[in-house]
């Protein structure tokens, strides 16, 4: 596609990468929903305990030596561990109260408009210079918003480079890669972090390591920076050219922030400054409690409290915002708003007791610690001990990621096996996580399993009639290769140079 005006025909290599695609799109449809994947993964492993301890199979615990047996779940203690341990692996599941408590402040400042007039006021005030760097990077930082990024950032986009003459389908590539193939960066701790930092503790349980959200920060802080400079060059030198000059019109114009909107922007950023003022000098202040015994912050309560402090982040500015524009009229309308946001979330909850069961399953039996050990071994007789195994970890994963596309669901699929087997070899859980991490994004925008594609393309036809899933995967497969690139050089760059991943967290155990 050279411009949306016109008829052309597709190269032919494009046809048979869509048929490719095709077909991960029939195999994936035929998926069962996340939830009933787990269910099913949890009778497998019920089943396949059986079959294991039937044979006898032992495994050596490789940080005690212990010898472990495979426990079957189909005799009277398995009997009694499901029933009684079902409502403790739901309850007790990490990242459930770090996710939900999360979004109790997020979602506040979602329902009451602050992300939204944030995103318009980054990106049009940027000079024209720098409106695509400002879109691809206010769409990474867009999974503040979690999923409601999507339909928001992508098309406010489109309108963004359609105001400033530029092709809007360009600038809607631009904003959904930022969304999409960006989405575990930021700047600050989001649910993102929680959640996958909650799935890794409970993978790495056996080796007595906690995976907290501010493992990856340094690296993601980081790649916030190298994926705009990536994702600004392929929208100027690869995407645009091949749209070329748009010369439709469209109906919709991109309306700037009212003066009351303008204003709650304002109190709500004068109020979170307030509020990162009180905490430097509350972590800066000597014998502060914030601070471990020896004055240091690794670790120490102001990182082990990061969550709760984020909540109290988002809820302040939340309600300053909510305030200002008189969407938050009394007390009363707060926790309306947090109920709103987490009926959001009734999704993941539901999901995550299907998931808790798998996992605690998987667990108890040994399979676990059975097959890390039995993969570990493997990768050393083929002599993949070292980053080269890691690298295939991330190439897998981001295959797997084009028929599953929760990353949740698919890191509490990959968590129990490849956590525990890398830390067999020595590597820390967190940078297993980030390997993970890097691989789920890159290729959120070309599977067909992204639920969100659909309303993507309705976007597109606002400006092309024509436009269809083809389209699309053209637009955005450039965007996932650099991105996918770019992420395993620095993986490999924070590893060779002994860069930390987060505070104190290296490559090795």
């Amino acid at each position: 596609m050279t411009n949306p005006n016109l008829e052309t025909n597709p190269p032919q290599k494009e046809k048979g990468f869509l048929r490719f695609l095709g077909g991960i799109e029939k195999v994936g449809n035929k998926l069962p929903d996340p939830f009933m994947l787990f269910v099913y993964l949890s009778v497998f492993i019920v089943l396949f305990s059986w079959f294991i301890s039937s044979l006898g199979v032992t495994v050596v615990h490789p940080k005690n030596g212990e010898v472990l047996a495979i426990k079957s779940l189909v005799s009277g203690e398995g009997l009694q561990y499901i029933l009684t341990s079902m409502l403790d692996n739901f309850t007790g599941f990490a990242p459930l109260g770090l996710v939900l408590a999360m979004m109790l402040g997020i979602g506040l400042a979602e329902k009451v408009g602050l992300l939204e007039t944030a995103i318009k006021k980054t990106v049009l005030n940027a000079p024209k210079g720098l409106i695509t760097y400002a879109v691809i990077m206010v769409g990474i930082m867009g999974n503040l918003a979690s999923d409601a990024a999507f339909v928001i950032i992508p098309p406010l986009a489109a309108m963004i480079f359609y105001t400033v003459g530029r092709h809007p389908l360009a600038g809607l590539a631009a904003g959904f890669s930022g969304v999409g193939a960006g989405f575990t960066a930021n700047f600050i701790i989001t649910g993102t972090d929680a959640l996958l930092a909650g799935i890794s503790t409970e993978a790495a349980k056996a080796f007595d390591v906690t995976v907290t959200p501010v493992d990856n920060w340094y690296f993601m802080i980081t790649s916030v920076v190298f994926l705009t400079v990536v994702g600004a060059f392929v929208t100027e030198k690869i995407v645009e050219p091949r749209l070329g000059t748009y010369k439709g019109k469209v109906d919709k114009v991109l309306e700037e922030e009212s003066p009351l909107e303008g204003k709650a922007l304002r109190n709500a950023t004068l109020s979170g400054l307030a509020f990162i003022v009180l905490l430097v000098v509350s972590v800066a202040w000597p014998d502060s409690p914030m601070r471990n015994e020896d004055g240091g912050l690794i670790p120490s309560t102001f990182l082990s409290g990061i969550i709760p402090i984020t909540l109290l982040f988002f809820i302040i500015i939340g309600v300053a915002y909510g305030v200002t524009v008189k969407k938050i009229q009394s007390t009363r309308d707060i926790p309306k708003y947090m109920t709103e946001a987490m009926k959001d979330m009734g999704g993941y909850i539901v999901l995550i007791f299907a998931a808790a069961q798998f996992i605690a399953y998987f667990d108890w039996t040994n399979l676990g610690t059975w097959v890390a050990v039995s993969g570990a071994n493997f990768l050393e007789s083929i002599h993949m001990t070292g980053l080269a195994g890691i690298i295939g970890f991330v190439l897998l994963t981001a295959l797997l990621n084009l028929l599953i596309f929760s990353g949740s669901a698919q890191w509490a699929l990959e968590a129990p096996i490849f956590i525990p087997m890398f830390a067999t070899l020595g590597y820390n859980p967190a940078f297993v996580q980030a390997a993970y991490r890097i691989a789920d994004s890159s290729t959120n925008i070309i599977t067909p399993m992204n639920p969100y594609i659909i309303v993507i393309l309705a976007f597109m036809k606002e400006y092309d009639k024509k436009a269809g899933l083809g389209t699309l995967i053209s637009l955005m497969l450039p965007y996932t290769i650099a991105f996918l690139s770019v992420w395993i050089v620095l993986l490999l760059a924070f590893a060779l140079l002994g860069i930390p991943f987060g505070p104190g967290v290296g490559v090795y155990l």
